[in-house]
């Protein structure tokens, strides 16, 4: 049993041209070609009036066995997605600004991506093949965890905590509640 399966995906990030006062391009993923052979530089592969498709990398698409939760949840999602993380290339120039960081099939790795804001973070559409590799890895690993709920502590606010003296505490021995004083 293999705690981990790699396999290689291409990622196409498409070029197009946009009206706007600071920005001229947008760049985004587009597909992932699974079995896709290395690259050493990005290689156009389509274009139009105003658009370019690039293959800019080829990168393991890894599939762990701790995580079959999250690919559950992907593989429910219709369609299923392959996740492409773009990075900003300061040395890639205007032609290149961005680097393919990772591809996952997890939803929740995904979204940690998305925190800092930098990153382009989007989803494409996982091919058939990779949605037939990606279950038949869950069918092999998948276990079901049993919801277990955390009971919590019962809290007893007249212990004294950190060294200090608890806030409810009556130096004179008088009662607070309202049906003494009535």
């Amino acid at each position: 049993m293999a705690l981990k399966v790699s396999i290689p995906v291409g990622v196409i990030v498409a070029k197009k041209k946009v009206d706007h006062p600071w920005i001229d391009w947008s760049w985004r993923p587009v597909a992932v070609l699974p079995g896709a052979a290395p690259v050493e530089d990005w290689v156009e592969i389509q274009s139009g009036e105003g658009w370019t498709h690039y293959h800019c990398a080829t990168l393991p698409l890894t599939l762990y066995r701790g995580e079959t939760e999250a690919y559950l949840v992907n593989l429910s999602d219709t369609p299923p997605k392959v996740y492409v993380v773009l990075r900003r290339d300061n040395e890639g120039g205007a032609d290149r600004p961005y680097f393919v960081e990772m591809v996952t099939a997890s939803p929740y790795e995904a979204g940690d991506f998305l925190a800092p804001g930098e990153d382009i973070v989007e989803p494409v559409p996982m091919p058939p093949g990779l949605v037939a590799w990606t279950q038949a890895f869950i069918d092999e690993h998948h276990v079901e965890r049993e919801f277990k709920k955390r009971r919590r502590d019962k809290a007893d606010p007249e212990a004294t905590k950190f060294g200090k003296e608890p806030i409810f505490s009556n130096p004179r021995g008088r009662r607070f509640d309202t049906e003494s004083e009535n």
